[in-house]
């Protein structure tokens, strides 16, 4: 299953990622002999009995989408809905395959759509996701004109509903890695680094701006999505149990409490450039998930609040520089 890996190898090796080769490979390896997950093996299985179709009518600039409403029988169209049904649940998105709209749990058009116009153009640059999911960014990211797009994400059931869009989009320059941003060297190569709703699931939120830090040329930039809350720079939310019923919250910044983490590690230029409350637009229940969303996890009698009795998720955007 690794062979799934080997034409990144290949790619890296001629270009100012090679210094990875010295220990991806292994990681890998390790990877797939010790962590797979029990269901890992049934999901590779599904994409395998995807319909072979030559891509055509690809959309990643406004959206990612491949083929014709008409490109596949309605027979062929159900079969391919059934396969990628058995990977539920679909977080992020939403893709268009074919003519079949999986339309996921989070409208990740939105954020795209809300963080474009403040970023730097992406255009010819080497781009990291950490914390990528299935990777709808990452196609995004392509559609801006990046050169070459990594995404790292250890949940491996994104990594299998990536390498099924990639079944259709075949595109070399779009990659995952089943990786956490720990098992990343300090490469110090990319252009631009994307961390989207990762902070707050760190247990040192210092060690992680500074490992995002240690992948930027100098110059890069860093763009952060991530939960805040209002108060001074000296205050942070510690959730006690559960925060919107998520276990693994630990730490939820005022914007300027998180400015100064940024300042502490070296960062420069530091701009918050967008704040968002998350609305039950963005974040719902589809087919396509069998699990609870934000409707669940907000108080009823009061929205601004999550069931637990905190504010009501947050979103800020910080745009900074290495």
């Amino acid at each position: 299953m690794t062979q799934y890996f080997n034409s990144f190898y290949s790619q890296i090796a001629q270009n100012r990622l090679s210094p990875w080769l010295d220990v991806l490979p292994n990681q890998l390896n390790t990877w797939y002999r010790s962590n797979l997950h029990g269901e890992f093996k049934d999901w590779v299985k599904n994409i395998e009995l995807l319909p072979q179709v030559t891509p055509s009518n690809i959309n990643i600039t406004s959206s990612v989408s491949v083929g014709e409403e008409n490109t596949l029988s309605d027979g062929l169209r159900k079969k391919t809905k059934h396969h990628l049904m058995q990977m539920k649940p679909w977080r992020k998105g939403p893709y268009h395959l074919h003519g079949l709209h999986v339309d996921t749990e989070w409208r990740s058009d939105f954020k795209w759509d809300r963080l474009v116009p403040h970023i730097s153009d992406l255009t010819d640059r080497y781009v990291l996701d950490v914390g990528c999911g299935s990777g709808y960014h990452l196609w995004r990211m392509q559609g801006a004109g990046a050169k070459f797009v990594v995404g790292i994400d250890p949940t491996q059931l994104f990594l299998a509903q990536f390498w099924a869009v990639q079944h259709f989009m075949q595109n070399p320059n779009v990659n995952l890695l089943p990786l956490g941003i720990d098992d990343l060297p300090k490469l110090n190569a990319f252009d631009t680094v994307f961390s989207m709703g990762v902070l707050y699931h760190r247990k040192s939120p210092f060690d992680f701006l500074q490992q995002l830090r240690d992948q930027l040329v100098d110059g890069g930039e860093l763009i952060l999505v991530t939960l805040i809350i209002d108060g001074d720079e000296n205050t942070v939310l510690v959730p006690q149990e559960r925060y919107a019923q998520m276990r693994n919250v630990w730490f939820i910044p005022s914007a300027k409490a998180l400015e100064s983490w940024l300042k502490k590690v070296g960062f420069k230029n530091i701009r918050l450039v967008n704040t968002d409350q998350t609305t039950l637009d963005e974040q719902r229940k589809t087919e396509w998930i069998d699990t609870q969303s934000l409707s669940d996890f907000l108080d009823p009698n009061d929205p601004n609040k999550t069931v637990e009795g905190y504010p009501a998720p947050l979103r800020a955007i910080f745009v900074a520089n290495k």
